[in-house]
């Protein structure tokens, strides 16, 4: 008798649960149809949705042969994670965000770049561009990452530094070319040791790392990127979707992740966990640095209601990524946003990342 007691009990618990968890689930009913509609009508081939909200978990993937775990290019959503880093070195007192960047660079000098700072670097004002010059010739010549430093470190400033706001990949990449040498590692290798491996990142690469590049979710080259070699028939090798970008793991948009890995990315700022960096560091990168009138930005990260979706609050933290990746977090309605698709930016007037992330947006108020 008892025994059917606690069978019937266990049954009616487990009925409840289903139950609630696809209530839950039906909250993001907008976000999941926005994506479904991409994929069948064709706009998009692939897409993960991902979000947390108060403890609560949701994935849900889209597209043929895409599981909650698949993982995308993120393009730009690789500078907060490289700058995370960068900031587990902070942590290890070996520089200061006010130190001069040819304190580590020296070659690194002359012609104002003497009043660059690695906050400069961090926060996109240290009057470097957001590409090289020779960005085609580089990648076309399957050129390493320190070719690109090498490159970036003669290229003129195109402003004082400080003096405003130009959103620079190169400054990403020259701080972590210093936090290579302050580590002794490549950033590769840190970046899978300060931030994939204390968040049990399990599904996410900086290049291919262990991972094959059939693995990964190939981008659609319709719109992308001109230094991505979008609309360049001769850039195949060096493309976003060539084995060279694959494996080349550039810091401001060679990563490689799967939705449910940057939710436990963004938890650690959202709630400050100290896995990977000491509270008051994750804190640092999450809070504006820049003068009144420029565009808002923390260490790595882009901050303030911009940065997340219609209906986010002043405190939300994320990123998008020229690849069609889109993750904010937002600490007032302890939500985390993640939407990765195949679609670069550039392939849609209003991209169905955007569409999903403001319906997430406007559930989480609700």
């Amino acid at each position: 008798m008892r025994r059917r007691t606690f069978l019937a009990t266990a049954l009616a618990a487990t009925s409840a649960s289903r139950l609630l968890a696809a209530v839950k689930a039906k909250t993001w009913d907008g976000a999941t149809q926005s994506l479904q509609q991409a994929v069948e009508s064709k706009q998009i081939r692939a897409a993960v949705l991902h979000v947390k909200h108060q403890g609560d978990s949701f994935t849900k993937p889209f597209g043929k042969g895409v599981a909650d775990d698949s993982m995308f290019l993120l393009g730009s959503i690789s500078k907060p994670i490289n700058v995370t880093a960068v900031m587990a070195v902070f942590d290890q007192g070996k520089f200061q965000l006010d130190d001069p960047v040819r304190k580590f660079l020296p070659e690194f000098t002359g012609e104002g770049r003497d009043a660059v700072t690695i906050r400069h670097l961090l926060t996109h004002v240290s009057g470097l561009p957001d590409q090289v010059a020779a960005n085609n010739r580089l990648r076309s010549s399957h050129a390493p990452l320190l070719k690109f430093a090498e490159e970036t470190i003669k290229t003129p400033l195109e402003f004082s530094p400080g003096s405003k706001y130009q959103y620079s990949s190169m400054g990403i990449l020259l701080a972590t070319r210093i936090a290579e040498i302050l580590s002794g590692q490549d950033i590769l290798t840190l970046v899978d040791r300060t931030v994939f491996k204390p968040l049990e990142m399990k599904h996410s690469a900086q290049g291919l790392g262990k991972f094959a590049q059939d693995a990964m979710i190939p981008v659609q080259m319709e719109g992308a990127a001109p230094e991505s070699g979008g609309g360049d028939p001769n850039a195949k090798d060096w493309d976003w979707n060539s084995a060279y970008w694959r494996k080349l793991g550039a810091p401001w948009g060679g990563t490689h992740c799967s939705a449910p890995d940057i939710g436990r990315f963004l938890d650690e700022f959202l709630h400050a966990r100290g896995k990977a960096l000491r509270p008051e560091t994750a804190r640092l990168m999450t809070r504006n640095h820049n003068p009144d009138g420029f565009t808002p930005r923390g260490l790595g990260f882009g901050v303030g209601k911009a940065s997340g979706s219609s209906g986010c609050s002043e405190r939300t933290f994320g990123h998008t990524g020229s690849t069609g990746t889109l993750c904010w977090a937002d600490p007032a309605s302890d939500t985390i946003c993640v939407v990765l698709t195949s679609l670069p930016r550039r392939g849609a007037q209003r991209h169905p990342r955007e569409r999903a992330a403001e319906q997430v947006a406007a559930a989480a108020q609700s």
